[in-house]
């Protein structure tokens, strides 16, 4: 104690304002650090850090729920306690609710398996064609044609087909028989009125005829190639990537031809 004393009293005297500031600074840091009564040693401590709650997440688990129940019980009145009924249908409840959060949690494990299921399956249509509920069709070095299906509600003896390119240009009509309703195969060669082959792109084949003597558009689907499969999403699943047309989900489509 000598030793701290002569030091302390050999320490200048510092200014009333400057220890006001100093001692209010120092009770600001050092409202969770522990004093020794002297105020050399208590200036040269360094702070307790103070501990950090942990993040809430204001969700209630099971756990929380049992113990609302201890406390109402701890609490009840005496006179008139909780009837078994009503507390076993409250511990029902609560398996209840847990019951509920773990099929969900099953089933979001399930549908990530599903995905990855479904893609595997998808990726055996690599090289394929498949039929897409769209009128446009790619033209390619490696596709120099277009095949589609029309759907007729009923017998047409005649349906007048249209090609037009992406600027909505008609490039060549021609006609095919309908007489046998329903789906009709129809195929372009790529070859426009003048006989020459079109430039590759995306064309779009139209179909019309008369049903019930009245004129009347028809619904045309078209194969398309596919060049690979995409994992997706668990909402939208498998996705097949067209070759020249873009994606498409693996529901979408109709039909699978040969490759």
């Amino acid at each position: 104690m000598s030793l701290i004393n002569s030091y302390s009293q050999s320490l200048p005297q510092a200014s009333s304002s400057t220890t006001n500031t100093s001692a209010v600074t120092k009770s600001s840091v050092q409202s969770t650090t522990t004093t020794t009564g002297n105020s050399f040693l208590d200036s040269i401590r360094l702070p307790e850090e103070s501990a950090i709650p942990e993040a809430n997440d204001q969700m209630l688990k099971q756990e929380d729920f049992f113990a609302l129940l201890s406390q109402q019980l701890s609490m009840q009145d005496p006179f008139e306690p909780v009837d078994n009924d009503q507390m076993i249908a409250q511990m029902a409840s609560f398996s209840t609710v847990d019951g509920i959060s773990n099929l969900n949690d099953e089933i979001l494990n399930l549908n990530t398996v599903m995905s990855s299921s479904q893609a595997l399956q998808a990726s055996g249509l690599v090289g394929r064609k498949v039929l897409v509920p769209s009128d446009t069709g790619a033209i390619s070095a490696e596709s120099p044609n277009i095949n589609g299906v029309i759907s007729t509600p009923s017998a047409i003896d005649k349906i007048t087909v249209s090609v037009e390119d992406q600027s909505g240009q008609v490039i060549k009509t021609f006609s095919v028989d309908g007489s046998a309703g329903g789906n009709i195969d129809v195929s372009w060669d790529g070859l426009d009125k003048n006989g020459s082959p079109v430039e590759e792109g995306l064309y779009s084949i139209k179909a019309s005829g008369k049903v019930d003597g009245e004129a009347q558009e028809l619904a045309v689907s078209t194969y398309a190639h596919v060049s690979s499969v995409s994992l997706g999403t668990t909402a939208t699943g498998a996705i097949l990537n067209l070759r020249g047309v873009g994606g498409i989900k693996l529901t979408d489509v109709l039909a699978v031809s040969e490759t």
